[in-house]
């Protein structure tokens, strides 16, 4: 039986409040083993009747056009299809809705509004306001919606009930020109007659302190203000619309102060009880102070919202050396702790987190000038649960003063947990393998994927930064591509990129901007790290058949080639300017990471070769054909002058590390055979010289695992992935890391942290090797665009008897597993719509059908 599912919009999880007026399809279907679509058709029911697109002729499924009439703002279309093989037509998916959001500028008339008392501005604790108004509903409404966004943070309540269920909304953007609003259903929490709504606000990225080095304050405004747009709509077809403008009220609540970086302080002996609710008393409140947005930069969200995704209880409650009371939540983790707790009225809690301890104490060095406390004082009314609304902490351990009671038993109770927060990605990969130590390596990884995708991709969550580093998420992106559905949060990111982007074509270090007293100010151009705005794109079109995203970002990415070519002049070497270079090669010294043992020259030169190639690729595939072939001839001009300057005639390279050679090997930099067998043997020398420790920092560490394989040294390849010593991957294992780190030592052999300035314990950037585990050790990759099809090449080594990793692609599930025993065996699964190349140690190589496959190697012939 052929089933295709209820289509997705986009690449929404919930299509509420869209911003895509012709939001492309995508189904999944199951049906027997082989089957393959040859047509589909769509039906649409909206207010203008019910509509079909027809029989399609077409064996595609991921992304669809749209092919109806575009929405409108507000409007609502049910969707569902069918689809047709040899054996004749499937009858209908269940049925989807998509909702559109406000597509016009025209549409709104919300305004900001805040508190409107003065205050001083350079201050990190100016009390946020909360702003309400009460309104009369006409009647029952037969739907109810909520448009709201902030400068700042924002929390809404409607009839005393919290809205919706994310956090740090509306998130992170390049606010002047895009801030975007969430929308909800509300139609449940509106009643005839008295209502009220309300609002709690934070400083949050737009006008908290950002930075290091003291960093800066009011960035994007001085202003925390609520944008909400309540519109009801009844039986009758009359609506009713109640805005945020002159008519709100606002009044200062228990947020006492709340920032990003140095936590909340909540007084509950301040709160208002009743606020958001109808009735209440607030006549010694003050009118709002209205301000100003352009609606025309209100954007729709492309990808989920931040949400509370698990909860983490303590594993043991510690005392140090000086007495302290420290919770460990045996998982570096990103978010906050949610209290239960009763005491006398004026009794203060206080939590303090850090990722680590040292002498036994709570170690907060590495957070630098981030204060990460937050603080409850009592209301002493019974039983108090807290959480706090407008900040977050990356964190293992966290240090709580001031309980009143048994802290132990209050844990054993429940009463304290740890809520993780990120963006709420759908999970999508899975990887196992018979060596613990890789397999934690890999729970690592995911961890740190997690910590630092709070809407943006950012490089840690603990410190005064928790900014969205470009070269970091360009090196991290395949790996994240596998593990979550990051499709519609990166092409988010990737136009902010694009609205950030300098007009001579320079990619900020990170994105959003903000200053920085030194180096990063005023912005420079530098591989690695520009290099996100074309290899970025190419890896989510790769990973998710999304041309669209192509598309978005070609200007983008064009613009910083363009730079690139006149950068490097005539004889096309990128060899002059400020560069990062192999950012943290563990040679260099704690206090200067550039001082890398690869010459940072030949790293831009071989960036440049690599992003000229993928444009022309990009520009390929969106019918660019002169773009193409401009720029096909200059990546080949580029890979020219790189080995005339880089290579030497022996096949060695100029700069003899692990990171020069790899990407020569990866980038394809190496014309000749003969040489690049000799760069081959020359790294896998390199890494055995090295003792099998890594060599590399973020230009390399991508790479270098490929690299050996395609030099023939999966042997070495094994070896270098397997090193427990400092510098390797499992050393931090062995160290009980439970996130990846900045630094293959952020914790030195000897149990102390180390002295460099910037040491998070919570970085994802050298996790990209999990892609190598997926791709070579597990044995699975998309051998088209989408995984339409995929090619299973499991290879096995390193002692490894067994591994294993699963993929819901975008056509569904594909798996592959093998195990050693007296021969190979080898299990693939691959979801209908999608076909696979089976290649196997003996160098055969099958094509199969979607289904399940075994497959059978004598070890003989390995």
């Amino acid at each position: 039986m052929v089933t295709p599912a209820a289509p997705r919009f986009e690449h929404h999880r919930a299509a509420l409040g869209v911003g895509e007026p012709e939001p492309r399809l995508s189904w999944k279907t199951t049906a027997a083993p082989g089957w393959r679509q040859t047509a589909y058709e769509v039906e649409t029911e909206r207010s203008r009747g019910t509509e079909t697109s027809g029989r399609i002729e077409s064996r595609d499924s991921v992304l669809v056009p749209w092919p109806f009439a575009p929405l409108t703002s507000r409007e609502v279309a049910t969707v569902r299809v069918r689809v047709w093989g040899d054996d004749g037509a499937s009858e209908w998916s269940e049925s989807a809705t998509v909702e559109a959001g406000l597509l016009s500028s025209s549409d709104w008339t919300a305004l900001p509004v805040t508190g409107g008392w003065p205050e001083d501005p350079e201050s990190d604790t100016r009390q946020p306001p909360l702003v309400r108004r009460e309104f009369v509903a006409a009647g029952i409404p037969v739907a109810a919606r909520l448009y709201a966004s902030a400068h700042g943070l924002y929390s809404i309540e409607l009839n005393g009930t919290r809205v919706g269920d994310d956090e740090l909304s509306p998130g992170w953007t390049v606010y002047g020109e895009r801030l975007r609003y969430y929308t909800y259903d509300v139609t449940h929490l509106v009643r005839e007659g008295a209502n009220a709504i309300g609002g709690w606000l934070g400083d949050g990225w737009y006008r908290g302190r950002l930075g290091w080095r003291g960093g800066f304050r009011n960035l994007f405004g001085s202003d925390a203000s609520l944008i909400a747009q309540l519109e009801l709509r009844y039986a009758d077809g009359s609506t009713q619309t109640v805005a945020t403008d002159g008519s709100w009220t606002a009044a200062t609540g228990p947020i006492v102060a709340s920032g990003i970086y140095d936590g909340e302080t909540y007084d509950a002996r301040l709160e208002r009880r009743g606020w958001s609710s109808q009735g209440f008393d607030d006549s010694g409140w003050t009118p709002v102070a209205v301000g100003v947005r352009d609606p025309g930069t209100f954007v729709a969200p492309q990808g989920p919202p931040v949400r509370c995704t698990e909860e983490v209880a303590p594993i043991a409650v510690l005392t140090t050396p000086s007495g302290r009371r420290v919770v460990d939540l045996g998982q570096n983790l990103t978010g906050r702790l949610r209290i239960r707790v009763a005491g006398s009225e004026g009794d203060t809690v206080t939590i303090r987190t850090a990722e680590v301890m040292q002498d036994g104490e709570l170690y907060t060095r590495p957070l630098r000038e981030a204060k990460s406390t937050d603080t409850y004082i009592l209301s002493g009314q019974g039983t108090e649960e807290w959480e706090p609304r407008f900040t977050f902490h990356g964190f293992r351990y966290a240090e709580i003063d001031g309980w009143p009671g048994d802290l132990d038993a209050a844990v054993a109770a429940g009463d304290v947990v740890a809520r993780v927060l990120h963006t709420d990605m759908e999970r999508t990969g899975w990887f196992a393998s018979s060596n613990p130590l890789v397999d934690q390596l890999h729970e690592n990884v995911v961890w740190g994927m997690r910590s630092n995708f709070v809407d943006i991709p950012t490089d840690c969550p603990q410190r005064d930064e928790r900014v969205g580093w470009t070269g970091d998420i360009q090196v991290f992106a395949p790996t994240a591509s596998f593990l979550y559905d990051v499709s519609g949060m990166l092409s988010s990111w990737l136009k902010d990129v694009a609205v950030e982007q300098l007009p001579d074509g320079t990619v900020p270090w990170y994105v959003p901007v903000i200053p920085a007293h030194e180096r990063w100010t005023p912005i420079r151009p530098g591989a690695v790290w520009g290099d996100v705005a074309v290899l970025t794109p190419w890896v989510l079109y790769q990973r998710f058949g999304d041309v669209g995203v192509l598309e978005a970002q070609y200007e983008s990415a064009k613009k910083w080639v363009d730079l690139i070519e006149r950068l490097s002049g005539d004889d096309h070497l990128w060899n002059t300017g400020f560069q990062l270079g192999d950012w943290l090669d563990p040679t260099a010294p704690p206090h200067d990471p550039i001082d890398a043992k690869t010459d940072k020259y030949l790293v831009a030169t071989a960036y440049a070769a690599w992003s000229t190639q993928h444009l022309a690729l990009s520009a390929e595939v969106l019918g660019k054909h002169d773009d193409a072939a401009r720029y096909s001839a200059l990546a080949a001009a580029i890979r020219d002058a790189f080995a005339r300057e880089y290579l030497l005639p022996d096949g060695t390279m100029t700069s003899d590390g692990q990171t020069a050679y790899s990407l020569a090997l990866q980038f394809g930099l190496i014309p000749d055979e003969e040489r690049r067998d000799a760069a081959g043997a020359r790294l896998t020398q390199l890494v055995a010289e090295a003792h099998n420790r890594i060599a590399t920092g973020f230009a390399g560490v991508n790479l270098v695992s490929d690299a050996l394989t395609r030099a023939g040294s999966l042997d070495t390849a094994y070896d270098l992935l397997l090193e427990t010593e400092s510098p390797s991957w499992l050393y931090a294992v062995t160290q009980g890391a439970t996130t990846i780190w900045e630094r293959w030592d952020s914790l030195l052999p000897d149990g102390t942290v180390n002295p460099g300035s910037m040491t998070s314990f919570n970085h994802y950037a050298l996790g990209s090797v999990a892609d190598w585990l997926h791709r070579v050790v597990a044995g699975i990759e998309a051998a088209e665009p989408g995984y339409r099809t995929i090619r299973f090449r499991p290879r096995p080594g390193g002692g490894l008897t067994h591994a294993s990793a699963t993929h819901e692609t975008p056509y569904g599930t594909a798996s592959i597993a093998w195990e050693l025993g007296d021969d190979l065996v080898v299990r693939v699964a691959v979801p209908t719509g999608s076909a696979g190349i089976v290649e196997l140690p003996d160098g055969s190589a099958t094509r199969v059908e979607s289904g399940e496959h075994e497959f059978r190697v004598a070890l003989a012939a390995r």
